[in-house]
């Protein structure tokens, strides 16, 4: 198939611009621009595209809660790629960066913004350096500035970078960052849409998701249409890596033939040959599922995980073959959550804090079974309570672990009860842990975050 993101594949130095407009670059734009904005944003719409960065929610629709009348708006480009396992935006930002500039530049027009500001992860300084000779090779052409290509439309865009904080890639924590602040999700309402950066409508889309603007608006609807299914069109890019012998990145059309098992065989299978034992689908932040058949051999599409109360999110695909503790691998995603909690809600930082305590009591071989009812009850205290939903993510690994691999919690238990101060004396109900988990920590002096 021809690939709508990961053309470096098939189209030698399309970061170039002059061989990105070689292949049809900037002519999208063209097109927006002879456009009314009000109908470019029904294009959108009318191509299906969802967002690209884990939410799923329709793209067209999300720049129509712009408001319509005159006065200072935003585009926010999320470029902050901190969920492990997934590397898809990189590779596009590295190799085929006009694209997403592009898209950026029709979003704008869209709702008629006059900035865009591209938020880079922390660590991708040195994409956001190359970006800024985009931004200016492009300038050159006319596609930003003054009076772009005569339109009398103006738009000016800017790159900022980010501290390598994880919470950053939550749109209002983004927002935050941008303009200087500790980088904490804001409580909403207001949305960005009509309160964003800078108190301005602002809307907040992932590259990924902007970088199938351009395609949309050039070979139009129909033709993206031709690609995924009616309420999952188009591509989706999927960071394969974990157990397979060939990790990266890899563009597949919605539904179909498009499975887990699909996928895993174009990585090259597992290397070990051993089974696949669990798979996550949207990397730390969604449930870990076993690798029955039926998930294996389904079509993936935004909705055809609901069964497993999971989604396809970022589409960080992390395969794990029966060589793996599940106990251990929940472990691992813990201590990234509460590493990378912001702290400002007090269930998820105290209890992404005593999720943490409880499963280095298992690192030790301390585990008994009121640590495993502690860490169902923790978990259940936090989901739904928490401002953003880092707090949701972080119980992911917790609930679906002991609910698909009880067996793993099983062979993690002490033979012989072993007490630990602060952890075995904590209530199991799950009416007072909270409180008692917070009172406890702040008598002990122990402050985390």
């Amino acid at each position: 198939m021809t690939h709508i993101i990961l053309r470096d594949l098939e189209i030698p130095n399309i970061k170039d611009l002059k061989v990105y407009m070689e292949h049809g670059g900037y002519e999208g734009l063209k097109k927006a621009l002879k456009m009314a904005p009000a109908d470019v944003i029904q294009m959108v719409k009318d191509s299906g595209l969802r967002g690209r960065g884990g939410a799923g929610f329709p793209t067209g629709v999300k720049w129509s809660f712009i408001p319509k009348d005159p006065g200072v708006k935003y585009i926010a480009v999320n470029a902050d790629e901190s969920e492990p396992g997934t590397f898809k935006d990189r590779q596009i930002l590295e190799n085929n960066p006009h694209q997403t500039l592009e898209g950026a530049l029709i979003a704008a027009y869209a709702v008629q913004a006059t900035a865009i500001y591209v938020y880079f992860r922390g660590e991708f300084w040195d994409v956001a350096h190359a970006f800024d000779q985009v931004i200016e090779d492009a300038r050159k052409k006319g596609f930003i500035g003054t009076n772009i290509l005569k339109s009398k439309w103006d738009c000016e865009v800017y790159t900022h970078l980010g501290a390598g904080a994880y919470i950053c890639g939550e749109e209002t924590a983004l927002l935050e960052s941008l303009e200087g602040k500790r980088g904490n999700p804001r409580i909403r309402p207001p949305f960005p849409a009509l309160v964003g950066l800078y108190n301005k409508p602002t809307v907040i889309n992932n590259v990924e998701t902007l970088a199938n603007v351009p395609f949309i608006l050039y070979k139009g609807v129909e033709e993206y249409r031709k690609f995924g299914t009616s309420d999952s069109a188009g591509t989706k890019v999927f960071s394969v890596s974990g157990h397979v012998a060939n990790p990266g990145n890899y563009e597949f059309p919605f539904g179909g033939e498009t499975t887990f098992r699909h996928i895993i065989e174009a990585a090259g299978g597992v290397p070990s040959g051993l089974p696949v034992k669990a798979i996550l689908p949207a990397g730390a932040s969604g449930a870990i599922l076993p690798a029955t058949d039926e998930l294996l051999d389904t079509p993936i599409t935004y909705d055809s995980l609901k069964p497993w109360n999971s989604a396809v999110g970022s589409a960080s695909v992390i395969i794990l073959d029966e060589s793996v503790d599940m106990v251990w691998a929940a472990s691992k995603m813990i201590h990234f959550f509460a590493h990378e909690s912001c702290g400002q809600c007090t269930p998820c930082r105290e209890g992404t804090y005593w999720l943490s305590r409880l499963y280095e009591r298992a690192e030790d071989g301390l585990l008994d079974e009121k640590d495993i009812i502690r860490m169902d009850s923790v978990a259940s205290q936090m989901k739904g309570k928490c401002i953003c939903a880092l707090g949701d993510f972080a119980v992911n690994p917790v609930v679906a672990t002991i609910k698909h691999f009880r067996a793993d919690y099983d062979l993690a238990l002490s033979p012989i009860p072993s007490p630990q101060p602060g952890i075995t004396d904590l209530p199991a109900s799950q009416d007072d842990l909270l409180e008692h988990l917070t009172i406890h920590r702040h008598e002990s002096g122990n402050h985390h975050g």
